[in-house]
């Protein structure tokens, strides 16, 4: 199909078109002739989720959530926990009943149709380029902790903050962006071995850093629990729903998992567990021995923690080792699932071709992964981390709000269709997981809710000038 021409649309079709779903065995079908490779088993699908997700809360967030919530902010990484795991058994379902690289894009466009799918896939896109942008901030900070323990020298400010931190350009946060860049244009056998390898480290790293942490632990610093009370509460959870998104970068590889129906849901309960057992774990112990102070604003808060209560550079030394690799495996992670996002929503038509084109030889998406890895590295050089985190949490509620709805609507349209896992306790599993990402959404800050309309009127300004007429289905 053309790029530059698209299809004729018939205006008088227009409200047709908004409610027009793409069916399940049409996906499937595509999925039989994709050009991508099938090469992931189980244990890579879990560690991509995981490398996606862990370290993204405890290494970069927890220092930007601590003084919203206080100690508290340990009940805020359970109640995001708890509406990610509502959230997490509806996608399970949806992962395998409709196992393509769309994630909640593809899952929408098939039960709540074209506009609503377009709305959640350009959600997916805030949340998961923002996300890789604010982590590798974090990267930055944690690589300055480092050089500084083991070398004794610093990346000077200028060139390790963005302009509205007090620097010029973050340019660790874009270094890191580019290095995950050439590592998925390798391939996804190499990039799935070196998110194995580089997840399983970073969990040791953080046992680690528990094991250390303990002995120092004082109930002191755990008091007042909660200064800012259930508001408070909110407030953080909303912040920190930030370091659970990626849990769902399983349900981008559903053209690369051996067996998608089986290995999908699996990953992603799997992954969900282990890492919401890290966050808390560490968050206690973080606070526990160090003090919500200490942890507010730093980059690198638990280097400072184990600095602090050791006395010695070697263990923080090792801790930022573990997480220069760990935020990198995120980075990694994140932006493959974003690639593979564009990869589906191109094949329908909803942006240029360009996004969906694969490499004969490496069977990778590579003008996609060099556009994405580009733009991504100059918002990371240029925003600070705050107002990336909070951007993507709105985003990922979003899209986790509609994979909710997506699966109580799929269980009435087609409830014969093949499902590797069921959500239990239908309707009320789903309900609840739509009722904590709404409750979590208003706990957002008013700059962020009006950075996030805008992004969405720009989304449905590129989908009424381009997306619905060059959509697949016109044909």
């Amino acid at each position: 199909m053309s790029v530059t021409s698209g299809p004729k649309f018939d205006p008088a079709s227009r409200s047709s078109a908004l409610l027009r779903r793409k069916p399940v065995s049409t996906m499937a079908a595509e999925v039989e002739h994709s050009s991508l490779r099938r090469s992931m088993g189980l244990l890579p699908l879990v560690t991509l989720s995981v490398g996606a997700t862990l370290g993204t809360g405890i290494f970069v967030v927890l220092g930007e959530a601590a003084p919203k919530a206080g100690p508290a902010v340990i009940v805020s990484f359970v109640l995001a926990a708890l509406a990610a795991l509502f959230s997490a058994l509806s996608y399970a379902e949806l992962a395998g009943a409709v196992p393509v690289s769309g994630s909640a894009y593809s899952y929408t466009y098939a039960t709540l149709g074209e506009l609503v799918g377009w709305v959640c896939g350009w959600c997916l896109l805030l949340e998961y380029g923002v996300s890789i942008a604010a982590v590798a901030v974090g990267w930055g900070g944690y690589l300055n902790s480092f050089l500084e323990t083991a070398i004794g020298v610093r990346i000077p400010e200028a060139l390790s903050a963005p302009p509205g931190d007090g620097g010029v350009v973050n340019l660790p946060a874009a270094v890191v962006v580019l290095l995950a860049m050439v590592v998925l244009l390798g391939g996804i056998r190499e990039s799935a071995a070196i998110t194995v390898i580089t997840t399983l480290f970073k969990i040791a790293v953080l046992v680690f850093f528990v094991v250390v942490a303990v002995f120092a632990f004082n109930s002191n610093n755990l008091t007042p629990f909660a200064p800012m009370g259930v508001a408070g509460i909110a407030t953080g959870a909303s912040s920190v729903f930030f370091s659970f998104v990626g849990f769902d970068a399983a349900s981008t590889a559903g053209e690369e998992a051996r067996n998608p129906q089986r290995d999908l849901p699996r990953a992603i309960m799997i992954s969900l567990g282990v890492v919401t057992l890290a966050y808390v774990l560490v968050a206690l112990t973080a606070i526990g021995a160090a003090g919500v102070d200490t942890l507010s604003g730093s980059e690198a808060s638990l280097a400072t923690v184990l600095k602090l209560v050791t006395g010695a550079g070697w263990p923080s030394t090792v801790l930022a080792v573990g997480a220069v690799v760990a935020i990198a495996s995120v980075v990694l992670a994140v932006l493959y699932g974003q690639t593979r996002i564009l990869v589906s929503m191109s094949r329908d038509g909803l942006v240029p071709g360009v996004f969906s084109r694969v490499t004969a030889r490496r069977r990778v998406p590579a003008a996609n992964t060099i556009i994405i890895g580009c733009v991504v590295a100059v918002l990371a050089a240029l925003v600070p981390l705050g107002q990336l985190a909070e951007a993507t949490s709105i985003g990922t509620l979003v899209a986790f709000g509609l994979v909710n709805v997506g699966v109580l609507v799929l269980r009435r349209t087609q409830p014969e269709l093949p499902r590797g896992f069921r959500t239990p306790l239908m309707p009320v599993t789903p309900l609840i997981g739509l009722a904590l990402c709404v409750l979590l959404v208003f706990g957002l800050a008013p700059q962020t809710w009006l950075a996030f309309g805008a992004w969405t009127l720009v989304g449905l300004i590129v989908y009424f000038g381009y997306g619905m007429r060059r959509s697949r289905l016109n044909e």
